[in-house]
Order: structure tokens, then C-alpha cells, then sequence
């Protein structure tokens, strides 16, 4: 292992360690444990069986491939460096194929067949509520890499996120639109067909109409429409007014969208949300997307030696830059395991993994500082706006709205 890539894992290692977790119990001591049917099993032999289920194919690729590709990186140097206590640690994956049926059936694959003690993954909400009632309801604690709707946390006590809400990364949008761009007219076009663009669509109206500004044109579509210029259209007939577009949409649309309203002669400013921290963007718009605006997780040009050293160490083990945020969210995701797994000790069962992911404090990441409790499983971080700058993303300002 490089030298730099040890300081890496050794720094999240310590973070970890240093974390005020209490002893491991037999019981969640919560009103529904689940853990005592087939996910209750505990982890035997020299190994430990952690499952990881993301969106390899289909719409969801760009963002679950680069999470991924972080989430393996973890635990390969995490196993290069001893394992935790003592013990390697086998993902054992699938691709859950853009299908919420497929994923639904996969993680009951991991808990049933493959008996994994924890499972992470998956950056769409949609899938995440698929696959994480499954996983509730057999009492294996279910970590998403990169799903953001916060009533994931309704779905009970074994579900947790990795990244912060839809409502922290709408409200960022729409306060960078009011407060730094000094604008108050927005057209919204939004995803109908998943829980996460409405509920970003949602979030960011409400965010920016306590600012002072106002929606005066709202239009819809359905994910994987191919032309939108009827939406088009109907904006240059006329668009109330509108100073500033908000696209409340997906990877496989984003690019799409803003090429045609672009080509189209629309040149407001053009914000969206994380769907669109996605190489997509670039690759489908070409040059109609310099100048989006993007709220996500992180900016990798941030100079903070935890961003650096993952940028690097994925660099050199991937052959790749990281092609997003979502690529730190799956390695973060499997720091968040790897640290309830450690606090477990030699009794690694997922209702002791459970009790210790909910009692992490003050987590040191690659995309900002995990807390839970017992209330919230939603991380509470900041955002980070990007732009699309000869055809890359750029930082423009880290927001903690």
C-alpha cells in the first residue's frame, strides 16, 4: 500500500476509534427488533459478510457506479491494512439494475442467502424505499450511499443515510439563487415520477419563498421523456418573468434538458440538485452546459486533507479522478459500517451493528461530519455548490443553509 493511501485509511481508522461508542448489546432495546428471523445471523469464521447493493446498470449507473467503486475501495484497503479486529471483511455485491423489484429481491438475497451483517448502497430514493423495507423488516441495518429523501427514516430503525436530506441540498440551491445571484423569479421543472425531484422540487419552493422570492411557472415531465419542447415552448411564451430555471431531475435526463431548452435560445441561469452531479451533464449538453449551477455533497477541488487523500487514493487504485461526489459517498458509507462493525468487537450481529451506527458521533468523512441519534438518521452536513466550468465542475461556495 502507498504510503499516502495508509495515512488515509489510518486517519479514518483513528476517526473512528476515537468515536464515544458504548459496549455492544444483544438487543436494540427499540419497540420493533426485528433481528431474531435470518438477518439476525451473526458473523462466523475468519470473515465478515457486508452486502453491497447499487444501481450498476440502467438510469442510476453514473451516480451507483462511482459509489461503488468508493464503498470497494474502503474495505479493499481496509483488508490490506488487517481488517477490523482481526477479521477481513468480504463485500459480497449486486447490481440492482436501475429496478426497484430487483433490488427489493437482491437484498433479500444478501440477508437470506448470503447472511451479511450490514448492507450499503444505492444513491436514488426510489430504490432505497424498496430495498430498505426489505431490510427492516429482517432486522439488517441498511446504510444508503447516496439516497437523500428524509422520510427514509420513517421506514424504521435499521435504515440510515449517508448524505444529507433533499432538504439541506434544495435549500442551499435556492439560498445561493436569492442571496448570492440576487434573484427571486424562478421556473421549476420537475421529475414527477420519483420521490426524490419532487421532494427536492418541494424543498427548494419552500426554502425559496421564505426568501423573499416566488415560482411563477411550474411544468412537469415524467423520467426518460426524450423532447421537451412542449415545456419549452410553453416557458418562451411566456415564463412570467422568470430570472433563474431550477431542473428538479435524474442523471439520465439532466443532460437532455438543458441541451435542448439551451439550443432552444433559453439562457437564464440554470440550477439543479444532486441528480445532476453526473460527467452526463457534460457528455449529453457539450457546451449548452457551461454555467449550471449544481447543489451536491462535496467539491473535490476543497482542500481539506481528508478530500485530498481520497481524491488520490482513488486516482491511483481507479485510473480515474472520482467522477462525482457520489464516488466519496460509497467510500464514506462503508467507513460508517466499518466503524459500527469495530464497536462490536468479537459479537458482530446486525442488531449490535444496528446500536452502533446509532450512536456514532461527530464521524470524520471524505463528504463532512456523520451524527445520529435515535430521533435522526439523517446526517446533518453542508452543501456545495459546483459549476459546470470547460466541461468540469468548478467549486463556487460551500452553503449550511
Amino acid at each position: 500500500m502507498k504510503r499516502r493511501n495508509k495515512r488515509l485509511l489510518a486517519a479514518a481508522m483513528a476517526c473512528a476509534m476515537s468515536l464515544s461508542l458504548a459496549a455492544c448489546s444483544n438487543n436494540g432495546g427499540n419497540d420493533k427488533d426485528p433481528s431474531d428471523s435470518t438477518g439476525g445471523a451473526a458473523a462466523t469464521g475468519d470473515t465478515i459478510k457486508v452486502g453491497a447493493l447499487f444501481n450498476i446498470t440502467g438510469g442510476q449507473a453514473s451516480l451507483d457506479e462511482p459509489s461503488y467503486r468508493g464503498f470497494q475501495l474502503y474495505f479493499d484497503e481496509l483488508n490490506e491494512a488487517g481488517g477490523i479486529n482481526g477479521r477481513k471483511v468480504e463485500v459480497v455485491s449486486y447490481d440492482g439494475k436501475t429496478d426497484q423489484t430487483t433490488c427489493a429481491t437482491n437484498t433479500s438475497k444478501l440477508i437470506d442467502v448470503d447472511n451479511v451483517v450490514a448492507i450499503g448502497g444505492l444513491a436514488d430514493s426510489n430504490y432505497a424505499f424498496a430495498a430498505g423495507n426489505v431490510a427492516q423488516e429482517a432486522g439488517v441495518p441498511f446504510i444508503f450511499a447516496g439516497a437523500t429523501t428524509p422520510t427514509l427514516n420513517d421506514i424504521g430503525n435499521y435504515v440510515y443515510l449517508t448524505a444529507f436530506g433533499d432538504d439541506t441540498c434544495a435549500y442551499a440551491a435556492a439560498d445561493y439563487v436569492t442571496e448570492t445571484l440576487g434573484l427571486t423569479k424562478v421556473y421549476m421543472l420537475v421529475d414527477q415520477s420519483m420521490d426524490f425531484t419532487t421532494t427536492l422540487a418541494r424543498c427548494f419552493q419552500e426554502r425559496l419563498e421564505e426568501n423573499g422570492g416566488e415560482v411563477v411557472m411550474t411544468d412537469n415531465y415524467m423520467n426518460k421523456d426524450p423532447d421537451f419542447s412542449a415545456q419549452i415552448d410553453r416557458y418562451l411564451a411566456d415564463n412570467k418573468g422568470a430570472e433563474a430555471l431550477f431542473f428538479s431531475s435524474v442523471p439520465d435526463d439532466i443532460g437532455t434538458i438543458v441541451k435542448q431548452f439551451r439550443d432552444k435560445g433559453v439562457t437564464e441561469p440554470i440550477v439543479s440538485g444532486d441528480g445532476a452531479d453526473t460527467p452526463l451533464l457534460m457528455e449529453v449538453a457539450g457546451e449548452a452546459a457551461e454555467g449550471v449551477l449544481v447543489s451536491t455533497h462535496c467539491s473535490f477541488e476543497n482542500q481539506d486533507p481528508a478530500v485530498q487523500d481520497f481524491v488520490t487514493l482513488y486516482t491511483e487504485t481507479q485510473g480515474t479522478a472520482p467522477e462525482n461526489a457520489f464516488a466519496a459517498l460509497g467510500y464514506d458509507c462503508a467507513h460508517v459500517i466499518a466503524t459500527a462493525i469495530e464497536a462490536c468487537g468479537d459479537d458482530v450481529t446486525p442488531a449490535n451493528v444496528r446500536d452502533n451506527l446509532e450512536k456514532i458521533q461527530d464521524l470524520r468523512c471524505v463528504t463532512g461530519t456523520i451524527s445520529y441519534s435515535a430521533e435522526s438518521h439523517v446526517p446533518q452536513k453542508s452543501a456545495t455548490i459546483l459549476e459546470v466550468k470547460d466541461g468540469a465542475f468548478a467549486f463556487v461556495a460551500e452553503i449550511n443553509p
